[in-house]
Parts: C-alpha cells; sequence; structure tokens
C-alpha cells in the first residue's frame, strides 16, 4: 500500500493496516505515580483526578474500538465511515497525553541563564558556568524523566549542515584576504573571523584556514565523526555526567590544550538533550531550554534564540540586575517573545532578574529616593531594591504586552510577570533565605504551568472523544446504518454552513482592517510623490547652479 502524508507531513493510519492493530499499553500506574513526586498533595490529587478521567476515556475507547473490530471482523466490505471511525479511535487511543512544556531562557552573555538552571535542579555546577566570558556554546535542554541515570545526548549537525556551515567559513575567511592590507587587518581583529578559523582547524588540522570549500569537503576529519550524529553520555551521579559534558557544551578557549577529542567534536556540535532521574523538584514533562546569549561576535550564536523561540509554549526573558534597565538585548529580546505570542506560539512570559544579591550599599542609600524607614542592613537594601523593580517593571511589562496582544490574551492576567532571583544567594544563604532567593517560586511556576496544561489537555481529549463516540454511536445503530449517505450529506451541509459563517466573520475583520490600509497606501504614494518631486526640483537647481559656477570661472 502507498504511504501519504498529511499537511503536517504525518503518515495516516492505512486502514488495511491498523484495523486489527493492539492500541499501545499503558504506563503502569507506580510509573504515573512517580512523575507527581514534584507536586505538593494538592496538585497531585488534581493531577490524579485527570489521570483517572483520561484512563476512563481510553478505556472505553478501547472497548468501543474492540467492538467495531470484533463487528466488522467478518465482513469483506467495511463501509468507508466505519473505516474512518477506526483509524481515528485508534489514533485518539494512542495519543500522547501531554506535550512537554519548553521553557525557553532567553538572555544576554553572562546573564545567569545556566546558573538559574543549575539551582532549579539543585545541582551547583552541572552546567558550566563563568563570570568572565561566554560558557554554553550550544543550545542544552535539560528535562527530568523515568531513567535511573543521568544521560545527555549531543546532537551533531548533519551532513548538510556542516556543507552550510563549512561554506560560511570559508567564505568569511577568503572575505578577509580579498580585502586591502589595512582592511584585512581590521578583519583580522575580527573574533568571528579567530573563531572561523579555529573552527576548521579543530575539524581538518592546522592549516585547514587555507583551504578552499571544495578542498575541505574532500578533507578528512582529524576525529571519526559518529554516523548517527549522535553521541550518548550516561553517569550514575550528576557530577559524573557534568565532568562528561563540560567539553561539548563549554564554549572552548584557544589558550586551552586542544587535543581532547571532545574539542575536536565541538564545532559540529548543534545541540544537548540532558535527561535527569525522577526529580522532586522538575516534574517530567518539562524542558529548560538554555540558549546561547544573544548579542555576541559570533552571529551563528546569536540567531540560535531566533530560531528556538517558536518552539517554546514560555518564554523567561532573563536580565541581571545591571542591564534590566535600558538594556538593548533585553529590549530586543522582549520584543521578539512578543512577536512570539503574536505568532500564536508561545503561551506566556515573563521576566526573570537576575544576580539581584548585587548591591552597593553606600551608593544605593545615597540615590535612594523611597520612604523614611531607614535602611539598617544590606539584606534589607537587596529586598527593597527587588520590591521596586518589581513594581516598575511589571508596570512597564504589561501596558506593553496590552499595546501588543489580544485583551483574552492569558497572560495580561497574570498576577506575576517579574521574578528577582539570585541563584549566588541560594546557595550561599549569606543575605537571603531561599524563599527571598525565589528560585522555589520559579519552580511553582513551572508546576503550575505543567498542571494547567494537564487540565487544558484532558478537558480537550475527552471533548474530542465525545464527539467521536456519539458518531460511532449514530454508525452503530442498525436502523441508521443504510442511511450513510444521508448521515454523510448531513454533515457535509453542517460543515459547509460553518465554513460560510467563519468565511464570513473574516471578511468582516478584513473589512475593517482594508479601509486604513487603503489610506495608508494612498498617503505613502502622495507622500512619495511629493519627495521625488521635491529631490528631482533640488538636484535640477544644484545643477543649473553648478554649470553657472563653471561657465563663470
Amino acid at each position: 500500500m502507498a504511504e501519504t502524508k498529511d499537511v503536517f507531513g504525518q503518515e495516516p493510519h492505512p486502514v488495511e493496516d491498523d484495523l486489527y492493530k493492539e492500541p499501545t499499553r499503558k504506563r503502569r500506574k507506580s510509573d504515573r505515580d512517580q512523575r507527581f513526586r514534584a507536586f505538593p498533595s494538592m496538585e497531585q490529587s488534581a493531577l490524579k483526578e485527570y489521570e483517572k478521567l483520561e484512563s476512563r476515556t481510553r478505556r472505553v475507547l478501547s472497548n468501543t474500538y474492540q467492538k467495531l473490530i470484533q463487528s466488522v471482523f467478518l465482513d469483506d466490505s467495511i463501509p468507508n465511515g466505519v473505516k474512518y471511525l477506526i483509524n481515528r479511535l485508534l489514533a485518539l487511543i494512542e495519543k500522547p497525553t501531554v506535550d512537554p512544556i519548553y521553557i525557553g531562557l532567553f538572555g544576554s552573555t553572562g546573564a545567569g541563564k545556566s546558573s538559574l538552571i543549575n539551582a532549579i535542579i539543585q545541582q551547583a555546577m552541572f552546567l558550566p558556568v563563568s563570570g568572565e566570558s561566554i560558557c554554553t556554546s550550544c543550545i542544552v535542554q535539560v528535562s527530568s524523566g523515568c531513567c535511573v541515570q543521568y544521560e545527555a545526548k549531543i546532537h551533531l549537525l548533519s551532513d548538510q549542515e556542516w556543507r552550510e556551515e563549512l561554506k560560511n567559513l570559508t567564505k568569511l575567511l577568503h572575505r578577509t584576504e580579498e580585502l586591502g592590507r589595512e582592511e584585512a587587518d581590521a578583519w583580522n581583529r575580527d573574533e568571528a573571523v579567530e573563531e572561523a578559523t579555529w573552527k576548521l582547524q579543530m575539524i581538518y588540522g592546522n592549516g585547514a584556514e587555507s583551504k578552499n570549500y571544495e578542498e575541505l569537503l574532500r578533507a578528512k576529519p582529524k576525529r571519526k565523526i559518529p554516523t548517527s550524529r549522535v553521541i550518548t553520555l550516561k553517569a550514575e551521579e550528576a557530577e559524573e555526567l557534568s565532568i562528561k559534558l563540560d567539553p561539548y557544551i563549554r564554549t572552548q578557549r584557544r589558550d586551552w590544550d586542544g587535543e581532547a577529542a571532545e574539542m575536536h567534536i565541538w564545532p559540529l556540535i548543534k545541540h544537548v538533550e540532558v535527561t535527569l532521574p525522577k526529580s522532586d523538584l522538575i516534574p517530567e514533562g518539562v524542558v529548560l531550554v538554555d540558549i546561547p546569549g544573544t548579542g555576541d561576535f559570533n552571529s551563528k550564536r546569536d540567531e540560535m534564540w531566533k530560531k528556538t523561540i517558536d518552539k517554546c509554549s514560555v518564554i523567561w526573558v532573563i536580565s541581571d540586575i545591571e542591564r534590566v534597565s535600558g538594556g538593548r538585548a533585553y529590549e530586543d529580546l522582549l520584543n521578539e517573545s512578543i512577536k512570539a505570542c503574536q505568532r500564536g506560539f508561545c503561551r506566556e512570559v515573563a521576566l526573570v532578574v537576575t544576580k539581584t544579591d548585587k548591591l552597593h550599599l553606600p551608593e544605593y542609600l545615597r540615590e535612594r529616593k523611597a520612604g523614611n524607614q531607614a535602611i539598617q542592613s544590606q539584606r534589607e537594601a537587596v529586598l527593597e531594591r527587588n520590591e521596586m523593580i518589581k513594581l516598575q517593571r511589571t508596570r512597564i511589562l504589561k501596558e506593553k504586552l496590552k499595546r501588543k496582544l489580544p485583551a483574552d490574551f492569558k497572560v495580561l492576567e497574570a498576577s506575576d510577570l517579574v521574578y528577582t532571583v539570585s541563584a549566588q544567594e541560594y546557595w550561599q544563604q549569606a543575605l537571603l533565605t531561599e524563599e527571598e532567593t525565589e528560585i522555589p517560586k520559579l519552580r511553582e511556576y513551572i508546576r503550575k504551568r505543567l498542571l494547567d496544561k494537564k487540565r487544558r489537555t484532558v478537558t480537550k481529549y475527552v471533548t474530542e472523544a465525545f464527539g467521536l463516540l456519539l458518531l460511532t454511536d449514530s454508525f452503530n445503530s442498525t436502523q441508521n446504518l443504510p442511511n450513510e449517505h444521508l448521515h454523510m450529506s448531513v454533515l457535509r451541509r453542517f460543515a459547509e454552513e460553518k465554513v460560510e459563517l467563519l468565511e464570513k466573520a473574516i471578511a468582516q475583520c478584513f473589512a475593517c482592517m482594508e479601509q486604513p490600509l487603503q489610506e495608508g497606501v494612498r498617503t505613502a504614494r502622495t507622500s512619495y510623490c511629493c519627495i521625488l518631486r521635491s529631490c528631482l526640483v533640488d538636484g535640477e537647481a544644484h545643477w543649473f547652479s553648478s554649470d553657472a559656477s563653471h561657465r563663470c570661472f
């Protein structure tokens, strides 16, 4: 039977192959309960109720599927409607419970994204951190699962992706050679050129930077590249995996020893998936995405977040306390996050201000414009400053969201849009308590988003199942079976009526937009003609003036 794909590129269930297929078995109860470890008792109860409702719905669907299979088992001529129902039932039975929630951490280099993830997962130095330079060189996804070990999968660029990267690298280097001496010296000082040179040397050895694209395509890499394009690392303890993982995800410096095999693979790394064992802190079904910093000299790294942002249903805009006001990168990230909401990919946006323990007390007291209450300690100053930032940034963020998003958008109802955190104080607690660092508050944020998504998903699943069972019941009625074409015509007419109503509603929406758009076009044309005429007149006058002056001399 020929395979076909739908508009989403997915293969539908062929009727002939799947009519008698056994539905996938469900997880054991003990495995399902393990996923609730990160939730408090009340939330666990709600999740268990959702699980029971979904389980009962799947059981009813499975029983209906089996009865339909038995009823048509000896029938050579199966009506098309029954075939459709069988495939739809099987697809709904095997439909995943909840797709993962991707929480994207977007921020400038050094904003503290990796440190924040380490604090959330309760592993102090799991992802590489540094206060001096760029640390994360690729996209890193961190989640918890049902595995018993710590595991990481390093995904490498495909052949085609590396060819495109290689073409860009050689083009950059050869452009440098083609420039004049003065310009070439300027280009050589560019760190992007240095990194391109180093990448080629890591893969092909010294002298690779002088070869052209075709020569490098024929060159043999210094190290063997896995044909699967995936490197898997496992460890019993988090620290052990962290040590193994570090060379793959830490940005390598040229003055380090470059003989390790991991360093030679580094330029080929696309992204890394890290899976933690069952966690009491991060529930299964949540993926934290650490994106390399924006605004870097490397345009490739700078665009990673732009390609990833539409995959995240939740976006945390990360900015350290010193750059949260007036920072260009922060504003760009916030605008791009709002655009993702407008496109329908992202559902929620929050601002996470990091490194809030940093405060110079004498300077703060001199600039302080708060009430008459005296500040007695560094801790009081930090807490007061954090509260002021929350109030200010929440007001500004809400105003911006209201201007850009529809009035019924859920993020506009959120009570907390800004979080002031300190990963360093979470571990040291010299100034702030664990609660005051707001790391537990972010964990609560994660749990609530997963709980809310579970509720919405189960509601949608049950509603879809109910509609399908009603349709199955109409086909299962002996008096209605001969009238299949009648039922199909009724359904078609119903669908056509709804489509017609939808087209009218869309036409009304566009009618409201049509007039201002046309007025804008007319205004633009008029303005263009005026500017062009002015340029032509001024240019002509200038020409006559120059010509007259030339004749005088």
